[in-house]
């Protein structure tokens, strides 16, 4: 009988690293700290691991960089607290690995014809796409590059291979759930970008809860993601449907701008409107009143985005990631 082989499982539950962690230490990549390394190697040592020649010759030319493209034209966005804590997580995640981290704001042509010279010329080993709408020129580029995508968020029209997202239909559903079992009966929804997954999702989940509620999902402004879109839209509530009692509002950024509208219009809240945001960014538990939101773990989010694409760097399979969403409540509902 033959002996049985060892599998690489094994030599990285032994190391005390993960199944990529060990991965790439076989295949001789640069991506990965010394520490780790050294522990992988003794593992082998110890086990009498026989690396597979397949997934060695799966260890290529390093660039020794990874992109995170975003698609937007504003140069103030990696300021925008959401996308600050999502390269927060992927940089935590990066800097066990000698890879850098290369930013890129996509959405002009001159800026998308750069990202696939990149790509095309792998002076990038992968990239992790953000904030994609509907037929945006970033998804068949993505389709067509020689190195491996992880999109971050579910983009319209297709479903990738390879993506992180966060539970955004369940998360709207409960706080527009929360409203309802409030009292609150004429309740407003200030929508994300409907052009995005993210936004389609939010504004999905409040007409699913209110469907059930059995009352009417017809009080909608849409908004864009950012405090002044809040505000504009949350202007836009008061004046179509001014008994409004609550409102719904697909971020936190936005939210921000509707609690002002409601205060300089004289509205107390949450004595006559209440308010629940999404994301739980820092702010949120400093806004007046204390905002009642929708967490959703956004580092983890970057963290994962990474994760997923180093193991695919290493040669390795993944599998499309949700994480879950809950409410935090505090005095605005």
């Amino acid at each position: 009988m033959s002996k049985r082989q060892v599998t690489l499982d094994e030599v990285a539950e032994r190391a005390g690293v993960s199944r990529s962690a060990a991965s790439r230490v076989i295949n001789n990549a640069p991506h990965v700290s010394r520490a780790k390394r050294e522990a992988v190697r003794q593992a082998i040592d110890a086990l009498g691991y026989v690396p597979n020649a397949t997934a060695r010759a799966l260890a290529t030319q390093q660039a020794g960089s990874v992109v995170l493209a975003i698609s937007s034209e504003d140069p103030a966005l990696f300021a925008d607290p959401f996308f600050a804590e999502v390269v927060v997580g992927i940089s935590s995640v990066l800097e066990e690995t000698d890879l850098e981290l290369v930013l890129s704001l996509a959405t002009s042509q001159r800026s998308r014809a750069r990202l696939e010279q990149l790509l095309r010329t792998r002076q990038a080993d992968g990239v992790m796409l953000m904030s994609l709408r509907e037929d945006d020129p970033l998804a068949a580029l993505a389709q067509q590059a020689d190195v491996p995508v992880v999109f971050g968020g579910r983009p319209l029209g297709f479903e990738p291979s390879y993506y992180v997202d966060a539970d955004n239909r369940g998360g709207a559903r409960a706080a527009t759930e929360h409203l309802v079992a409030a009292g609150s009966t004429r309740i407003a929804t200030i929508t994300g970008r409907l052009d995005e997954g993210a936004g389609t999702a939010r504004y999905r989940g409040f007409q699913e809860a209110l469907a059930v509620a059995g009352l009417e999902a017809t009080r909608v402004a849409h908004g864009d993601f950012a405090e002044d879109g809040g505000a504009r839209a949350m202007a836009e509530l008061l004046d179509r449907w001014p008994d409004l009692d609550a409102v719904f509002v697909a971020s936190d950024q936005m939210a921000v701008g509707a609690l002002r509208v409601l205060r300089e219009a004289g509205r107390a809240v949450p004595d006559d409107v209440r308010v629940v945001g999404f994301n739980d960014i820092a702010s949120a538990a400093h806004t007046v009143p204390p905002l009642t939101t929708v967490h959703q773990p956004i580092q983890a989010l970057g963290r994962e985005m990474a994760r997923m694409l180093l193991a695919l760097l290493a040669g390795e399979q993944s599998s499309p990631l949700i994480l879950p969403t809950r409410l935090v409540v505090r005095a605005s509902a």
